[in-house]
């Protein structure tokens, strides 16, 4: 098993062997010991897994790592990576910095502050004026800086002192100073697909920097690693390494050799995925029959005022990596069909659940849509308004519902008053309370009643008044 995890020879000179060590440094600090993520980090844009949309030919990002300009002589070459976790965005980092004459500096929001900032603009001034070399200065998580701290990679980022790659998963536009956004390429990631992340996964059991070979994935467990992943390519990789770990681990205990390493390739089962990340696999096929009863049960689980298992769908639906915006959805229309008028801030909770999960994302959004979840559940329930669409909608199918009385008719066209149009209408707030005497239905429909609320929530209040309402308007 030493050989699975770096220690044999031939892992080894994988990575040594690395032509681009002395450009950047970075090969020279990938041991065979490194983490799987970090040996199977690409060496080029052409192994970048995912974000096609920013790798075309000719795009900012091929130019700036073939060592040219970003956007041209007058044009920033500085750039801020805005995406999930996972997605690239240090790799990206380090395939810029295999350039020629590049030197890659790497600092972190959270730890880092203005004098370290400082420091390595002198340096990296230093490095350009005596030895021609530009410095990939790459800024983890910009948004943990204050403006203090932003400010103070301006004059290096506007005079070229660097090449600033700065990433961040939170929206720039309200993390990142003006001056420093404008100076700056705003490249947007997206997360991994589901092929991404497969194929990813299969590279590295095979590729001489990871697995080398020595393992196989079941369809099984790699369809486990695939959905625990949540589209981050670092996720899937450390699952599959802790994964492989446990099936070694198996493969030893059961011929009593403790040389797995040199038998065939080992298999990787959905039970040893289980066990590295103490994670049962949720059975959920997002395309298929499962998706639609989880989907179901979760929204009767909400209907019927039972918090807990709406929670526990909510939990499951999420855990298999369904989409949180299909989820944030799917509460909305819950909270105008199923508590409607009962609970009118039940709406307004779910449309801010379902803006507040794009802009935050996961998985700090499994929060954002429990709580909503938690108010609909537990929110007194009225299909009244629900109801009172579907019925009126078969009336219009139905042919009900014929011409407009002429009173309510527009009235603001030449011609309109010798039609009749407008005349004897009855402005309501010249009535008292606002409400006045007044047929608005078609003649067909007069006295037909769609909304009839219940006796649950607000909805108690609003049956007393639509009564007295209905009452005045159809002078009762």
């Amino acid at each position: 098993m030493d050989d699975l995890f770096g220690a044999g020879r031939d892992s080894g000179a994988a990575i040594e062997d690395d032509g681009d060590a002395e450009e950047s440094g970075e090969s020279r600090r990938v041991s065979p010991r490194s983490p799987l993520a970090v040996r199977m980090r690409p060496r080029t844009l052409d192994d970048v897994v995912g974000q096609q949309h920013l790798l075309g030919q000719g795009s900012p990002l091929r130019q700036l790592a073939a060592g040219t300009d970003a956007t041209g002589p007058a044009g920033p070459s500085s750039l801020i990576l805005w995406g999930p976790p996972g997605t690239g965005k240090t790799t990206l980092a380090h395939v810029i910095a295999k350039g020629p004459g590049r030197k890659f500096v790497e600092l972190s929001a959270i730890t880092a502050g203005v004098k370290d900032v400082r420091r390595v603009m002198d340096e990296a001034l230093t490095a350009r004026d005596l030895f021609k070399t530009t410095t990939v200065l790459f800024l983890d998580e910009i948004h943990r800086f204050n403006k203090a701290q932003q400010d103070a990679l301006l004059p290096g980022v506007e005079n070229r002192w660097v090449v600033l790659v700065a990433a961040t998963t939170e929206n720039p536009s309200f993390s990142v100073v003006s001056p420093l956004l404008s100076r700056s390429l705003l490249l947007t990631l997206k997360p991994l697909t589901d092929a991404d992340v497969e194929g990813l996964l299969l590279r590295a059991a095979t590729d001489a920097r990871g697995l080398g070979g020595k393992v196989e994935l079941s369809d099984d467990a790699l369809a486990h690693l695939v959905r625990l992943s949540g589209g981050d390519a670092r996720r899937a990789l450390t699952a599959l390494e802790a994964a492989a770990g446990v099936a070694f681990g198996d493969a030893d205990d059961a011929d009593g050799t403790g040389d797995s390493g040199a038998a065939a390739p080992v298999k990787i089962d959905l039970k040893h995925t289980e066990r590295a990340l103490d994670v049962a696999s949720v059975r959920y096929d997002r395309a298929g029959d499962q998706h639609y009863d989880v989907a179901s049960a979760f929204i009767k689980s909400i209907r019927g005022s039972d918090v807990d298992a709406a929670l526990h769908y909510l939990a499951r639906m999420l855990e298999a990596g369904e989409d949180p915006r299909f989820v944030a959805r799917r509460i909305v229309i819950s909270a105008a069909e199923d508590v409607g008028m009962a609970d009118p801030t039940a709406l307004q909770t779910a449309v801010a659940a379902a803006q507040a999960v794009q802009l935050i994302g996961m998985p700090e959004g499994r929060i954002i849509l429990a709580e909503a979840v938690v108010h609909l559940a537990t929110a007194p329930k009225s299909n009244a308004a629900y109801m009172g669409i579907n019925q009126a909608i078969a009336d219009v199918r139905a042919g009900l519902g014929n011409g407009i009385p002429a009173h309510l008719r527009d009235a603001h066209y030449p011609g309109s008053k010798q039609l009749g149009h407008g005349q004897g209408y009855k402005y309501a707030h010249d009535a008292p309370h606002s409400v006045a005497t007044q047929q608005y239905p078609p003649d067909d429909l007069v006295g037909r009643n769609y909304y009839e609320p219940t006796a649950n929530g607000a909805e108690r209040d609003i049956a007393t008044r639509l009564d007295r309402l209905r009452r005045i308007i159809r002078g009762k």
